[in-house]
């Protein structure tokens, strides 16, 4: 079997980092971009898509399968339903931090000119085909103004450093 007949890595990557939110007492999230396929309250989608919390605690019958995510849920106070191709999944991720994943947004064949995704496929180095790509999400650093030397906290804004001085 060769990469082109192999199964998709998706499923197997939503539900590792599932399991990794849920050992580290984090909450995962799927942001999901609806179309027909996807069945969710659209009451509830903005912009085309949607974000759901898949936490333990506000699933019930949670199925994380290779082809769908399937489960109910209650949206103010009514229990649906929910049932989100695998493919349609655009990322996993933990309330709490921000960290987990992202995914290649297939684009439908001959779109016109609509404004690329910024999570769209990625050209294949040959310059043929286009390859799906994983993209990762990172926590952006904080500002590197206002730290001290390697090693020290950072510096108070406003001049020089405090000094205690001991009173008797």
């Amino acid at each position: 079997m060769n990469a082109l007949e192999s199964t998709s890595t998706r499923p197997y990557l939503i539900r590792a980092l599932y399991d990794w939110c849920t050992d580290n007492g984090l909450t995962p999230y799927i942001a999901v971009l609806v179309d027909d396929t996807v069945q969710v309250p659209r009451e509830y989608v903005k912009n085309g898509e949607i974000v759901l919390n898949i936490s333990f605690d506000a699933t019930s019958s949670l199925k994380l399968g290779n082809d769908f995510i399937e489960f109910k849920a209650r949206f103010a106070g009514t229990a649906r339903e929910i049932m989100v191709p695998v493919s349609r999944v655009i990322a996993i991720y933990a309330r709490e931090n921000g960290q987990g994943m992202a995914f290649p947004v297939a684009v439908p064949a001959g779109a016109g000119e609509e404004k690329p995704s910024p999570l769209s496929s990625v050209p294949a180095a040959g310059g043929g085909e286009e390859e799906p790509r994983v993209v990762q999400l990172v926590t952006p650093e904080p500002p590197a103004s206002n730290t001290g030397p390697e090693g020290e906290p950072p510096r108070p804004p406003g001049g020089p450093r405090p000094a205690l001085k001991r009173i008797k």
